[in-house]
């Protein structure tokens, strides 16, 4: 039986005690804890990440103690914040623990652990709980009283940031400039309509002499014939939603379904109008390499809470800042007449549309099939629909389901106050205030159509409404 009053161990990132020689016990002295973090795991090995980090360490504090608990970061950004990161939040989980196994903290390099201000962030709790904190380049423990020593690591944390933002320029930069003069395919998947071909052994001796090769767009057999189609059936006139019944009449695989290793987080069901709209704006079926479409930006996860940091989002670039190749880079699909004619159809909407908004656009799911619902106007008012009920789970849910099922959005957002609340939200606002919160949170609706529920898909676990 465990003893109660036997000090916590925290140990490896995988719950086990950490086994390195270097994270052994100490026999006396002061009993140390070790923080690190790897960011991409597919560009940088986190065992030989954590190694070098532990090694620094480890000689720092050698005639002081031994570290006896680990906590390492792996695939996490250094922009997220500390409460984002899990070994990282479980280290402040520990300081106020008094039996939380060590007496002091030890990193192995600065700019890995802090980013902008996260030191500011995070120092005075190593303050309050008495825990020191060791790092490398100033020899020993910071010193919170000494103005040197906070100006120091002040520094280290902004040069983290200065680190990653000229990363991002360079890389943005250099992307660019191979996308514009050499029609270069960049990486990432192809679009639906294109195969992936070998275009030689790449240009860097380097990469070369270890097999690296470069790779160009050709089209597919299969699928290229069927953006091609669909360009001509917009053209014609043609909505989304009718392309997709006819892709689906005539057994086409959606673009998930036609490449399922390559997508495997999407259901591979049926042809949506967001896929066919997506091809439809898509300049590189003209056959030349488009790059810089949308830019990465950092945005606050909660206005109302600095701590939480920043997360990704990406957001469209205006048409004059995407960067062309200057030649013919892949097979064409579609011919530049007929693109520029799709494109003109994408802002002809009548006026009586022009006036219908629907607040939780995108926000819905359906619990049958999993897709999102698409808004509809019915009897003056915004509902959302779903044409997908036949992927019900069959064997789970025997009850007969409609052609088409459908929700009022003002039977939802009546209850939203109250979802928002039960998830800690501030539940004041207007009902486009409080669907932005949803958005913001990033809080997703799911409606059964059976049990007439609505449940939100919180991070800190479901919460269902019964709705009229």
């Amino acid at each position: 039986m465990t003893d109660p009053n036997r000090p916590r161990r925290y140990g490896r990132p995988d719950g086990e005690p950490a086994d390195d020689s270097s994270c052994a016990p100490a026999a006396s002295g002061l009993r140390f804890a070790f923080a690190g973090r790897v960011s991409t795991e597919d560009l940088q090995s986190p065992v030989e990440s954590r190694s070098w980090q532990l090694e620094r360490a480890a000689g720092l504090i050698a005639p002081f103690g031994g570290i006896v608990a680990e906590f390492f970061d792996v695939g996490q950004c250094r922009a997220a914040s500390w409460l984002r990161r899990p070994q990282s939040a479980r280290l402040l989980e520990a300081l106020a623990d008094p039996d939380r196994g060590f007496d002091a903290v030890v990193i192995g390099e600065p700019q890995r652990v802090f980013y902008d201000n996260q030191y500011g962030m995070v120092a005075p709790l190593f303050v309050h709980y008495r825990v020191g904190l060791w790092v490398p380049e100033l020899g020993g423990p910071v010193d919170p009283d000494n103005e040197a020593h906070g100006l120091t690591m002040a520094v280290f944390a902004q040069l983290a940031k200065a680190e990653r933002r000229r990363i991002q320029v360079r890389v943005r930069t250099a992307m660019g400039a191979k996308a514009r003069s050499e029609g270069r395919f960049l990486g990432g998947r192809p679009p639906y309509g294109y195969l992936l071909a070998d275009a030689g052994p790449h240009p860097n001796p380097e990469l070369r002499r270890m097999g690296a090769r470069l790779h160009r767009l050709d089209m597919d057999p299969v699928a290229g014939p069927v953006v091609t189609q669909i360009f001509r059936w917009r053209a014609a006139g043609r909505s989304a939603a009718a392309i997709c019944r006819d892709l689906d009449a005539n057994a086409i695989p959606c673009p998930s379904a036609h490449d399922p290793d390559r997508n495997r987080h999407r259901t591979g069901a049926n042809w949506t109008a967001g896929a066919v709209l997506a091809i439809l704006h898509n300049p590189r079926y003209l056959g030349f390499q488009v790059w810089a479409r949308a830019r990465k930006t950092d945005v606050l996860v909660d206005p109302a809470n600095v701590q939480l940091g920043t997360r990704p989002v990406f957001i469209d670039n205006p048409h004059s800042d995407w960067i062309w190749s200057d030649n013919q880079a892949q097979p064409s699909l579609v011919d530049r007449q007929t693109w520029e004619q799709v494109q003109h159809i994408r802002s002809q909407r009548s006026a009586i549309a022009r006036g219908r908004i629907y607040l939780l656009s995108g926000l819905i799911c359906c619990a049958h099939c999993g897709h999102r619902l698409e808004g509809a106007w019915n009897n003056n008012r915004a509902t959302y629909r779903c044409k997908l009920p036949e992927q019900q789970d069959t064997d789970s849910d025997t009850r007969p389901m409609p052609k088409t099922l459908s929700v009022r959005e003002d039977s939802i957002i009546e209850h939203l106050p109250a979802m928002l609340i039960r998830t800690g939200i501030d539940p004041a606002g207007d009902p486009a205030t409080l669907a932005d919160k949803l958005r913001t949170h990033r809080i997703t609706l799911i409606y059964d159509h059976n049990d007439k529920t609505v449940t939100a898909d919180c991070d800190d676990g479901p919460i269902r409404i019964t709705i009229r």
